[in-house]
C-alpha cells in the first residue's frame, strides 16, 4: 500500500484564535491564512451593529436585534459573547460544533474577554495567538496610515490597546509583527505543528492498533 493510498486518520478540528489591538496586523493575517489555506474558516459571529456598505449578512457578520440576542444569551447559546461600544457580538456554538466534529479548523477574531470565555468551556480545543506592534509610535502610525478613524477614534484606540495588550501572557503563543511576512510564516508554523498534537486526533488511538496488528499479522 502505497502512502497515497494508507488510511486517514480523522482529525478533529481546533479553535485558532488571534487577538491584538486594533492596528497590530491581526486582520491582515487573518486575511492571509483564510486565503491561503483551504482547511480552515472564519468563525461567523452575530451582532446587533448596523450593517456596514459591502458587508453581507451571513458572510461578515449575521446581523440581529439586540432582543434576539439577548435571547440567544439567556438560552446558553454563545461560545462567547460582548458588549463593545454600545453593540452586542458573540460566537454561535452550533456551527463551531460542527465544523469541529467534521475535522474543520475555525478561526476567531476575538479580543482576551471572548478567549477567557472560549478557555472556560472548550480549552482543549483553543488555541490561541496574541498579536503585538513592534512599538507604541509604529501601532500609532499604523492607525493613522489606515485614515479610516478620527483623532478622537484613534487616541481611543491606542487607549484601548493599553488595556489589551497586558493580556498577551494568557495566550499560547505571541508574535511581534515587525515583518508581516515572517508574522505570517510563524502563524502557519503554529497551525502546523497544533494540527499534529495527539489531542486533536481523537481516532489515532484506533489506527495505531490497527497498525500493530497487521504488524503482527505480517511479523514471523
Amino acid at each position: 500500500m502505497s502512502s497515497d493510498d494508507a488510511p486517514s486518520v480523522q482529525r478533529r478540528g481546533l479553535m485558532l484564535v488571534l487577538s491584538s489591538p486594533s492596528g497590530a496586523g491581526k486582520t491582515t493575517l487573518s486575511r492571509q491564512l483564510l486565503g491561503n489555506d483551504s482547511q480552515i474558516s472564519l468563525s461567523i459571529s452575530c451582532t446587533t451593529r448596523d450593517k456596514r456598505p459591502g458587508e453581507k449578512d451571513g458572510v461578515d457578520y449575521r446581523f440581529i436585534d439586540t432582543a434576539t440576542f439577548r435571547g440567544m444569551i439567556d438560552r446558553g447559546e454563545f461560545l462567547e459573547h460582548a458588549r463593545v461600544f454600545d453593540h452586542y457580538y458573540g460566537t454561535p456554538a452550533p456551527p463551531v460544533e460542527a465544523a469541529l466534529v467534521a475535522g474543520r479548523d475555525m478561526l476567531f477574531d476575538i479580543d482576551w474577554q471572548g478567549t477567557q470565555q472560549l478557555y472556560a468551556k472548550m480549552r482543549s480545543d483553543v488555541v490561541s495567538v496574541f498579536v503585538l506592534p513592534p512599538s507604541a509610535e509604529e501601532l500609532k502610525h499604523r492607525l493613522e496610515r489606515r485614515a479610516e478613524d478620527s483623532s478622537e477614534v484613534i487616541i481611543r484606540r491606542l487607549k484601548n490597546a493599553a488595556e489589551e495588550i497586558p493580556h498577551w501572557n494568557e495566550y499560547d503563543y505571541v508574535l511581534v509583527n515587525r515583518d508581516l511576512d515572517k508574522s505570517f510564516m510563524r502563524l502557519r508554523a503554529i497551525l502546523t505543528a497544533e494540527r499534529l498534537k495527539r489531542v486533536q486526533r481523537p481516532d489515532i488511538e484506533g489506527f495505531v492498533d490497527g497498525l500493530l496488528s497487521d504488524l503482527r499479522k505480517i511479523t514471523p
